[in-house]
Formats: C-alpha cells, sequence, structure tokens
C-alpha cells in the first residue's frame, strides 16, 4: 500500500509539525504563567516595603510576635526530640536544655513588644556575631581560600554589625528594619521590569507577534536532511 506524499520533495517530514507545535505551545504557556508570576511577586514585595515604610512600629510588633511563636514553636520541638527513642542519652539533655530555652523566650516575646524586639534584636545580633567571627577566622587562617580579602571583608562587617544589634538593640533594629524596606521595594521593581520584559519576549514567541523570521520557538530542532 502507498501513501500520498508531497510531490515538490521540500515539505518537512510526515509528523514532524504535529511534534514541533505541542512542545512551541507548552513551553509558551510555561514562560506566560513564569512573566504572571514574577509580576504579582513584584508587585507584593512592593506593597511589603511600602508598608513597612508607613508603619514600622506595627510591622515590628507583627515581626516580634511571629519571632515569639518561632521560639515556642522550635522549643516544643525540641523538647519533643529529647524524650525520643531515636535521640542518644547524652544528647536528650542538650535538646531538653534548648527546647526549655526557647519555650522560655517565646514566652516571654508574648509578654509585650518591648521584650519581643529586644530579644529579636540579640537573637540577630549574636548569631552575625558569631557568623562573623567563625569566616574572620577561617579567612585568616587558610591563606588558599577563595576570595579571601572578600571573605574578610564580609566578615568583620559581619561582626561589627553583631556587635552594634547587642550593644544598641532597638536603635539598630529599627534601622534595620527600614534598610529591609528599601530592600524590598528595589527587589520588587527590579521583579516587576524582568516579568514586563518576559511579557514582551512572549509575544514575539505568540502567532501573530511578529514576522515569519521573528517567531522562533524556543529551542529549534533542525529537520533531518533528505
Amino acid at each position: 500500500m502507498t501513501y500520498p506524499s508531497d510531490s515538490s520533495g521540500t515539505g518537512p517530514p510526515r509528523g514532524t509539525e504535529p511534534q514541533d507545535a505541542p512542545l512551541t505551545e507548552g513551553l509558551g504557556a510555561l514562560a506566560n504563567m513564569g512573566w504572571q508570576i514574577l509580576l504579582t511577586t513584584g508587585l507584593a514585595t512592593i506593597a511589603l516595603g511600602i508598608v513597612i515604610f508607613a508603619w514600622p512600629d506595627e510591622t515590628l510588633r507583627v515581626v516580634g510576635v511571629l519571632f515569639g511563636i518561632y521560639l515556642l514553636a522550635t522549643g516544643v520541638f525540641q523538647l519533643a526530640a529529647a524524650f525520643g527513642t531515636h535521640v542518644p542519652r547524652h544528647l536528650r539533655v542538650l535538646h531538653f536544655l534548648t527546647g526549655a530555652l526557647s519555650v522560655l523566650l517565646g514566652l516571654i516575646c508574648f509578654r509585650g513588644t518591648v521584650q519581643s524586639i529586644f530579644l529579636l534584636a540579640l537573637w540577630i545580633g549574636f548569631s552575625w556575631l558569631l557568623r562573623g567571627i567563625t569566616v574572620t577566622a577561617a579567612a585568616a587562617s587558610a591563606e588558599d581560600t577563595p576570595a579571601r580579602g572578600w571573605q574578610l571583608f564580609y566578615g568583620i562587617i559581619s561582626t561589627l554589625a553583631g556587635i552594634v544589634l547587642i550593644v544598641s538593640p532597638f536603635t539598630s533594629i529599627a534601622a534595620l528594619t527600614m534598610v529591609v524596606a528599601v530592600m524590598a521595594v528595589v527587589l520588587g521593581v527590579v521583579e516587576v521590569f524582568q516579568a514586563i520584559r518576559m511579557r514582551v519576549e512572549v509575544g514575539r514567541l505568540a502567532p501573530g507577534g511578529g514576522t515569519a523570521s521573528e517567531r522562533r520557538p524556543l529551542f529549534h530542532r533542525p529537520h533531518p536532511q533528505h
């Protein structure tokens, strides 16, 4: 049995276009969803930055409550782990002490905004301090560390920032809140611009978005030669 074929011999092989078309449509739909998600995320990030700018005190209260919930949940899990059968005996005491301390600090956060902000500032300050000391010591002791100068710079800055937060927690946490607001607005604007650029590229790939020479699939697969 014979099948009809293109007499000119210039058309693509039978079955090529039905395979390429779904691939192009799927990539186009994925790119279309991507720019919408990126645009939504960017607008939400900008809104978050504006909210922090407008109500910094209320933002700190909310963050303090969330920090208290985090400490309380962490402490409960630590206490539960202390009585687990899979935990060695010499680690049960450590789990119990850290869990009890986390629960205690979490309950203190719920007593008021001042306590929660104070504990949050100390938590961040000690984290930065320990991180900075560790990075600085590692970079100073190993001369072959990649980007050793930047590692030293980061470690020193992190150490100084941790000391400032510990010494002056309330002023530092307020300044840190403003920095977070600025970063949120900047990152949101960048994401919105990226979403717009992605939308333009999706329009070029869509049917009718340009000439035949401009509309190309994201991944071009050459046809087999006859």
